[in-house]
């Protein structure tokens, strides 16, 4: 399935392609504070549709994920980093996707916070 996700403001948008099993909340130092429920996919499987050049990425201690969001509403999309397969994966951040039903998704609650 393909999902359509962008930022509150519209000025960043993508689409990420697959099957949503299950999401992650993670309770480290940024994920607690963004309150976001992510979705691992492969890299190629998302698909910047407008706004790339005005993204905005944080990264922060070992700096192995690329945090991205959009500088004008402060919108996290997903993150970029390399999975432990070795390959380019992204987590997306399903509060941004259209038509989720956030309720009916399992999650699975992760220690980042003790990493």
């Amino acid at each position: 399935m393909k999902y359509r996700g962008s930022c509150h403001c519209g000025r960043i948008a993508f689409e990420a392609e697959g099957e949503i099993g299950g999401v992650l909340s993670c309770n480290c130092s940024i994920c607690r504070r963004k309150g976001s429920l992510l979705w691992f996919i492969p890299r190629p499987r998302l698909n910047l549709l407008a706004g790339a050049e005005a993204m905005g990425t944080y990264t922060f201690n070992r700096h192995a994920i690329a945090h991205r969001f959009c500088p004008d509403c402060g919108i996290h999309l997903f993150a970029e980093a390399t999975g432990p397969d070795g390959q380019p994966m992204a987590a997306v951040n399903v509060r941004c996707l259209e038509g989720v039903d956030l309720e009916s998704l399992p999650v699975q609650h992760y220690n980042g916070r003790d990493i």
